[in-house]
């Protein structure tokens, strides 16, 4: 990795992005209730939950934040994936579970990324942070912003691989709104989390994730422990065109904690296959929302200066939106392969035409064998629908005015 690229580098990540108190004794912490959350991952409906608000410490469901930004990261071409990063001391000093990297040493991202996701290796998660935000301390204030302007707003890190700190806390529901935005934002990695193995320098590591090999249709995401936390999950699987996120958290035993995450995905699948035939039978307490990853200001840079280029990093929001009626006219404005050409260029329509006010919807659609993700820029009375389509017309953009589905899955940006 070049020398630029280190030095632009921590601006870019400058850029991207209840009241429950905690324990004092960190074995009454283990030992206490759990909590789980189950969601549709398509619209983000809630199909079941328990105590999904209490605080908890992550372990390392961390790491899935430390993935969330390098994908992105990877993304927009600031790193490659084979870009060899330096092992610091720090990194190599880390607690187990670890790849046993040395200081002086290099690895590529890649093999970072399998050693988080395979072995959840703390030496790797140090490695990432620093490469990305020169230090650990640095990257985790990025890991939180980026966490808030999600919408997970119970959810603080210190660190980017969940080794213990009591300030690093997090909820059920909180990790379930990541889980949607790794999902929805970077399909493109998303299917590294369905590996069960992976070779490091001749040696084989194995997922710590046996609900991967258990449970038919399961393809995610990370476990964690501390003592602590006590035994955490959160994983994806789908079957028949339909996908849960469960999330289950503070359990005593893994075999406890991976029954019950099987459990509650099992029951969510069977649910939702009934709206196929009985759309009534199905009675969601609510949503789970992802909120805008894009900072209202400008950010600095290491040398203090203002940075000018605010960047087009992109979250989102699961919602059932709560337009007025005569707010609920969108505009489509392009079909695209995936899901992030089509934010992107919705992002660079909005902020070329000065429509900060409006949020973005992408909407993947099945065409012939291929899913094509349409994009919309959607919260217009209809009359300033047409209007606005007509002016974009008038620029050489394609555009169609059509009604919007007030249960859609958004992608909210503030400029």
């Amino acid at each position: 990795m070049n020398s630029k690229f280190l030095k632009k580098l921590p601006s870019y990540i400058s850029i991207i992005f209840l009241s429950l108190g905690f324990c004092l004794s960190a074995s009454r912490f283990a030992t206490a209730s759990t909590s789980s959350i189950l969601i549709d991952a398509d619209s983000g409906k809630v199909l079941s939950s328990s105590a999904a608000d209490k605080l908890r410490y992550p372990a390392s469901l961390t790491k899935l934040m430390t993935l969330y930004i390098t994908f992105d990261a990877l993304e927009k071409g600031l790193i490659k994936m084979d870009d060899n990063l330096p092992v610091s001391r720090n990194a190599a000093n880390r607690s187990p579970s670890k790849l046993g990297l040395r200081a002086g040493e290099k690895i590529s991202v890649h093999d970072a990324i399998m050693a988080l996701v395979i072995k959840s290796a703390n030496d790797c998660a140090t490695v990432l942070a620093e490469g990305l935000g020169y230090t650990e301390a640095n990257f985790a204030n990025t890991m939180t912003q980026v966490a808030h302007e999600l919408g997970m707003k119970n959810t603080t890190f210190k660190n980017a691989s969940g080794l213990p700190n009591k300030a690093q806390k997090t909820t059920a529901r909180d990790m379930a709104i990541l889980g949607a935005a790794v999902y929805h934002h970077f399909p493109q990695y998303y299917k590294l989390f369905s590996a069960k193995k992976f070779t490091y320098k001749g040696r084989t590591y194995y997922t710590h994730n046996h609900v991967l090999k258990s449970f038919e249709g399961a393809d995610g995401m990370k476990t964690g422990f501390t003592n602590a936390a006590g035994f955490n999950i959160i994983t994806s699987a789908e079957r028949g065109g339909k996908r849960v996120i469960a999330v289950t958290m503070g359990h005593n035993t893994a075999k406890l904690r991976d029954k019950k995450v099987s459990s509650m995905m099992d029951q969510g699948l069977k649910k939702l296959a009934l709206l196929d035939t009985d759309k009534n039978r199905i009675e969601p307490d609510s949503t789970i929302r992802i909120a805008s990853a894009v900072p209202r200001k400008a950010p600095k840079t290491k040398s203090g200066i203002q940075n000018k280029d605010t960047g087009n990093q992109a979250a989102g929001t699961i919602t059932a939106t709560a337009q007025t009626d005569d707010k609920n006219w969108a505009i489509q404005i392009g079909a695209f392969s995936n899901y992030a050409k089509a934010r992107n260029y919705a992002m660079i329509v909005k902020k070329e035409t000065n429509l900060a006010d409006k949020d973005i919807y992408i909407e993947p659609h099945q065409a012939a064998s291929a899913i094509v993700y349409r994009s919309k820029l959607t919260g217009f009375a209809k009359k300033e629908a047409n209007n606005t389509c007509n002016s974009l017309k008038k620029s050489n953009k394609s555009c169609i005015v059509i009604a919007s589905d007030k249960q859609q899955l958004v992608l909210a940006n503030k400029f």
